[in-house]
This record gives structure tokens, sequence and C-alpha cells, in this order.
């Protein structure tokens, strides 16, 4: 199970909303402090490099999915959570699309407010079907 990691991968992201960018000491901290092996590196990784190159992309679907709560407007915690389940979901064939969902609604209830996991549910749902 990659939960630990997905978790890591959400810190990072979370953090750079805040510093303007990903910060590779937070990154290589969080790998150690959580005890990543070298299968969840690669993977966050993996989600990390996708998120850099179409966070615009990702922005723009959560606009248009989201007309009433513009990407803008989100939690950042659930702004993070919404992109890591987006790099999974339109560029990593190797994740099955259901397991990006339930992941991303386990973080939200988790770190985020107490109707974020059934909203973040909603959005990704939609991107499913379009």
């Amino acid at each position: 199970m990659r939960t630990i990691a997905r978790e890591t991968v959400f810190k990072i992201v979370f953090a750079a909303q805040f510093t303007g960018g990903q910060d590779n000491v937070l990154k290589a901290s969080l790998y150690k402090n959580e005890k990543l092996n070298q299968e969840d590196v690669i993977y966050a990784d993996r989600v990390l490099s996708v998120i850099s190159e179409h966070e615009n992309e990702f922005t723009e679907n959560i606009d248009r999915l989201s007309a009433s709560f513009p990407e803008s407007r989100l939690f950042p915690a659930d702004r993070s959570i919404i992109l890591v389940a987006l790099a999974e979901i339109g560029y990593m064939d190797d994740i099955p699309e259901v397991v990006s969902i339930n992941e991303a609604a386990n973080i939200a209830s988790k770190y985020s407010s107490p109707k974020s996991a059934s909203f973040v549910s909603g959005i990704l749902a939609e991107v499913i079907k379009k």
C-alpha cells in the first residue's frame, strides 16, 4: 500500500502552496522521517513531477468541474489532495482510478474538514466521467 507515500506527497504539495514551490530539503526530510522505501520514493517523485508539469491543467479542471467553488477558494489541504489524485488519474495508468479516489477521500478525512472527503470524491468522480 502506498498510503504513507501518498500522505507524504500530500504534505509536500500542501507546503509548496505556502513556500512558492517544492522544497527539496523538506521532501528529503519527509522521505526519511516516513521511512519511504525506494519504490515509494520513485512513486512520490513521479507524482510530484507530474504535478509540477501539469498544475495549470489541473487547476483548470478543478475550476471547470467546481464552478460554484473555484480552485482559488479551496482549502489548501483539499487542493493538495485533489492535485495528487489528478496526477494519478491522469498520468499514472498503473494506479486504478477508484484507488486514487478512495485514498484521496481518506486523506481528506484525516487532514481536512469534515465535509472535505465528500467534496474531493465528488470532484474526482466528475473527472473520471469526463
